[in-house]
């Protein structure tokens, strides 16, 4: 099952999408507004059977996606987790996971533009696949962790790259605005028999620039799950964001950076395609 944000006729909602119709779900499932406030009030069961009774009567073509969680409390990104992205930038493995924040302003919509700052032309792409957590909790065992996640989702987490590269770290080259991109729905982990079993791919105008397999992560999604826990709580809603394979445009030869009119698309199997357009920032 298949959840989204949208926004139709200026309001901003959250549904159930299936075969291209929404089950609109804004205020009707313990009084959540938003699909974070449904995953904070434990309504994922209770919506599932609300779709199922009222099946979708609005149509995917008349909304404009959201961010699939717009308003998340953190959004918690780890770097150099797939040993030929950490190879191809001429790193060594860690000890411990590379974790950087990203803020919600920096982030897009499915078929919404990522934005080019007009600082920068070296607008790189990172396919990643997304982790939306459920149940909160700090001090989570790895053994416990997959049990806090509710459900998974595709991501571009566009990089500015020169702006990354200004100190030691990655934060300022992460949170330009419109350049993290996310959706275009969250598939539930009940769902999905083994994320080690999926396979993600990023394609720039219909070549493949990156495909890897999620059981290649370095640190998996248990021991980022964990690891960040010892430091603050997960709670419902949060985005865990894991890491990007190999084939980066800005180490290629020559670089390969996003430029406006490009379509950039992330596939994950049983999850979707996030597709997105660049364009430039207008100021």
């Amino acid at each position: 099952m298949k959840f989204i944000s949208f926004a139709h006729n200026g309001q901003k909602k959250f549904g159930i999408i299936n075969n291209n119709k929404i089950t609109d779900l804004t205020g009707k499932i313990s009084n959540s507004n938003t699909l974070k406030d449904l995953i904070s009030n434990k309504g994922i069961h209770e919506a599932k059977i609300y779709a199922k009774n009222n099946p979708g009567d609005l149509n995917v073509s008349d909304v404009e996606y959201l961010p699939l969680i717009p308003n998340p409390g953190k959004i918690i990104c780890v770097g150099l987790n797939y040993s030929e992205h950490v190879k191809e930038t001429n790193r060594t493995v860690e000890e411990n996971p590379v974790i950087f924040h990203r803020f919600p302003e920096s982030q897009t919509a499915h078929l919404q533009s990522i934005q080019r700052p007009v600082v920068s032309q070296s607008l790189d792409f990172e396919g990643e696949m997304a982790v939306i957590m459920g149940e909160g909790g700090k001090h989570i065992k790895p053994d416990d962790a997959l049990n806090h996640i509710v459900g998974y989702s595709c991501y571009n987490e566009s990089t500015v790259r020169e702006w990354q590269r200004h100190t030691r770290q990655f934060g300022m080259g992460k949170n330009f605005e419109k350049t993290g991109s996310f959706g275009p729905h969250m598939v539930l982990a009940e769902d999905i028999k083994d994320y080690k079993n999926l396979t993600i791919e990023t394609r720039l105008n219909g070549k493949v620039m990156q495909n890897a397999k999620l059981s290649q992560l370095i640190f998996d999604i248990p021991i980022l799950i964990s690891y960040v826990s010892k430091a603050m709580a997960w709670r419902a809603g949060d985005v865990l964001v894991t890491g990007t394979p190999g084939g980066v445009g800005f180490k290629r030869n020559p670089p390969i950076f996003m430029k406006p009119g490009d379509k950039v698309e992330i596939e994950i199997t049983e999850i979707g395609i996030l597709s997105n357009t660049i364009k430039d920032e207008i100021i």
